[in-house]
């Protein structure tokens, strides 16, 4: 029975890499930075006519330093309040 409840200590600790590994904040924050760079780049020095077209806005300087505030909050989120780990469930009662 020890082997058990040690495979079964093994594989919830897997599970738990697993869920840090994917978790939500982490990829909408990395995509968010990525982007965020993208846009920020294309903002940097806009044509006479995105200029004309945005009515003298810089709107993809402005929304791509958004972009990265917005993901890099996430990332700050995720750093400052991981996931939590579910509480070990009690064991079973050896007969």
């Amino acid at each position: 029975m020890s082997d058990l409840r040690k495979e079964v200590s093994e594989l919830e600790q897997k599970s738990a890499t697993a869920a840090r590994l994917f978790d939500i904040r982490r990829i909408i924050g990395g995509l968010f930075v990525v982007y965020g760079v993208i846009v920020t780049i294309a903002g940097i020095n806009p044509s006479d006519a995105d200029l004309k077209k945005a009515e003298g806005v810089h709107i993809n300087l402005w929304t791509g330093l958004a972009m990265l505030v917005l993901g890099l909050l996430f990332l700050l989120w995720l750093k400052l309040r991981p996931m939590k780990t579910p509480s070990d469930a009690p064991a079973p009662a050896d007969d």
